[in-house]
């Protein structure tokens, strides 16, 4: 029974018995809640729709106490941010505002700590976030939006399919905003302790948002991980970006689509982006390409690409990128991409391939241009977490040291499959997949 308590979706509140007991510690009067507690550590630089994993002090293990001295720690917790957070320069008022009545939330801890057993092809990925449904309506969601996407492009160069396409894939063009409230869902990652320090900058940025007035405790809603509003910005990234499109004194991310336009290609045109060039487009590599090659730290200009027999699938000329990329998101059976440039600042936004190829592609689409014309190989299946640990922990039994196994495959794993590749006589592109575990597990 206390287990299933703990675990439901509902916020946690004091019984009836503690009530004023815990009314007295999260609305402590300034005088009263002024007691030393853990320094506050700035507003991490982190991606806009997915928080960084930070590594904090261990957290601990709370699925065994019972609900109301779970409430009473977690009431603790805001009092102490609370006196950090005056020290800081927030107001009493403001801090009011903020913490009295916070609630501890379940189901934020859930989802921080899920670790999903299956994962998703890029191709499966793409057939979604570039569906035929949203590609139309992302082209009608332009027109009806053409006035504030081309101020928001003429003032920071990012063109309005780019801008309308986040939109949609953060949103689902405003459709999706998320419904938790920031304040709430960021203190309970900070008092759940397994990214405390990440967690206590940006709800230190919520505050400082509340305190400027573009939006109130209730109006301030976002997903689980404190992303807010249209575009999905996290706190932090919204006092560094946020800007006031519209004119009426608030930079409202949640409910002006030219705020949360203006304030996304602020970001972008801050993160690197350059007005008149492509994010990239898709390519044919030559017979024998070093698919080893397909790096992000393997950088070079179109021209040298081109030199190396690099050729668009269309047999246009290949953008004009100082320094640019190839990109194999299916490793060496599928696609092609050579991406430059604006595809990073893309990637600053959100740093995963597939959402990046996301944005890039939807935005193609919505203005007319083509799809992926290369064939996806659509009869691998991606491998599942315990198949990527399994990988992890062949490659290194086998002496191409990948780091601890933790069934995410990123560049460690990458760059060891690579190596193994090699030393068997097949392409490195370090692409994971079934035939490759087998191989890996045979004696």
């Amino acid at each position: 029974m206390l287990e299933d308590m703990l675990a439901s979706s509902r916020p946690c509140r004091c019984s009836a018995a503690l009530v004023a007991a815990c009314a007295l510690t999260v609305a402590l009067p300034a005088s009263a809640a002024e007691t030393p507690g853990p320094s506050n550590a700035a507003p991490a630089p982190g991606t806009s729709a997915s928080a960084p994993t930070t590594a904090g002090s261990a957290p601990t293990d709370r699925s065994t106490e019972p609900t109301v001295a779970l409430q009473l720690a977690f009431v603790r917790w805001v009092a102490d941010f609370r006196a950090g957070a005056k020290a800081a320069g927030i107001t009493e008022a403001t801090l009011a505002a903020a913490f009295d009545g916070a609630q501890y939330l379940p189901r934020v801890v859930e989802l921080d700590r899920a670790q999903p057993e299956f994962t998703r092809t890029v191709w499966d990925y793409l057939d979604s976030a570039v569906s035929p449904t949203r590609v139309a309506r992302g082209q009608d969601m332009l027109q009806q939006m053409r006035a504030p996407a081309d101020a928001a492009a003429a003032r920071y160069g990012v063109p309005p399919g780019v801008l309308v396409a986040i939109w949609g894939i953060e949103s689902n063009f405003g459709d999706h905003t998320g419904n938790l409230p920031t304040i709430d869902a960021l203190a309970t990652l900070g008092f759940d302790g397994r990214r405390e320090s990440w967690a206590r900058g940006q709800l230190l940025a919520a505050l400082k948002i509340l305190q400027s007035g573009d939006i109130t405790r209730a109006g301030m809603l976002g997903s689980w991980a404190g992303a807010m509003g249209q575009t999905q910005l996290l706190p932090s990234n919204f006092l560094a970006y946020a800007v006031d499109a519209d004119g009426d004194g608030r930079r409202n991310i949640w409910s002006s689509v030219a705020d949360a336009m203006a304030s996304t290609a602020n970001f972008l045109a801050r993160a690197g982006w350059r007005a008149g060039e492509a994010w990239g487009v898709e390519v044919r590599v030559p017979p024998g390409f070093d698919v080893s090659r397909a790096d992000p730290q393997v950088r070079q200009a179109s021209a040298s690409w081109a030199a190396d027999g690099v050729k668009t699938v269309d047999g246009s000329v290949l953008p004009d990128f100082a320094e640019s990329t190839i990109v194999l998101p299916a490793g060496a059976r599928g696609p092609a991409f050579l991406a430059g440039p604006n595809f990073r600042a893309i990637l600053r936004y959100n740093n995963a391939v597939s959402y990046a190829l996301a944005v890039g592609l939807l935005a193609q689409r919505i203005t007319g241009g083509p799809g992926v014309l290369a064939a996806w190989p659509r009869d691998l299946q991606a491998l599942s977490r315990s198949q990527l640990l399994a990988l992890q922990s062949a490659l290194a039994a086998r002496g191409f040291d990948n780091g601890t196994p933790d069934g995410v495959m990123g560049p460690a794993t990458r760059d060891a499959l690579r190596r193994y590749q090699r030393s068997v006589g097949l392409p490195a592109d370090g692409f994971p997949t079934a035939e490759l575990l087998q191989r890996l597990q045979q004696p």
